[in-house]
């Protein structure tokens, strides 16, 4: 009988060193590292246009807005991501001195592609509702424009509100809006989705 080969399982620490060396960026995911996949032109020009509308949004409020080269650590459980887009308020908790993975996301934005969708809507959400500060979770659909914004409840409940073309994605926790209008600015016209 043929023994069934078993996964390596590496901590939050093994994780770190192998990430902090490597050319290419990985997520940990329940002790397993995974790469992740290159996105495309749709997926990269609503993240930066997303972020330029944030940053002008929070110019004068006390937030950060950060791209998806900072990571973000789950404190329950080993679980390492990097977000689209992460807002932080009020000043950032960074794990350690080098001060490459934040504790404290306010508001999280996730650019949805068939390769991550489910997992989006699933395991990673799951995983960020475990972070005590985060109030936000927006997902932004790349192929229509629509938007799914997710605000946590005094109760600890989350409530779904999805926005569309011509409306404005409305954020109480970062006390300000933005036009849906500007996150798809020149993606569908552009020919970003291909042909």
């Amino acid at each position: 009988m043929a023994e069934a080969l078993t996964k390596p399982r590496f901590t939050a620490l093994e994780y770190l060193d192998f990430e902090r060396n490597s050319p290419e960026r990985h997520e940990l995911i329940d002790g397993e590292i995974v790469a992740m996949s290159g996105g495309t032109l749709a997926h990269s020009v609503i993240g930066l246009n997303l972020g330029a509308e944030l940053r002008a949004a929070l110019r004068e409020r006390p937030c950060l807005v950060a791209s998806p080269d900072l990571r973000v650590k789950v404190e329950a459980g080993e679980f390492f991501t990097y977000p689209d887009v992460t807002v932080v308020c009020g000043g950032p908790i960074l794990d350690d001195e080098h001060r490459d993975t934040l504790l404290n996301p306010t508001v999280i934005f996730e650019v949805l592609s068939d390769s991550t969708e489910r997992y989006d809507r699933s395991e990673k959400f799951a995983a960020y509702r475990s972070i005590p500060s985060l109030r936000e979770y927006v997902l932004v659909a790349q192929k229509t424009a629509a938007v799914e914004h997710y605000t946590r409840q005094p109760d600890g409940a989350w409530l779904l509100r999805t926005v569309g073309a011509g409306e404005r994605l409305i954020l109480p926790s970062l006390d300000c809006e933005i036009s849906v209008d500007e996150i798809y600015w020149k993606v569908f016209e552009s020919g970003a989705l291909g042909a």
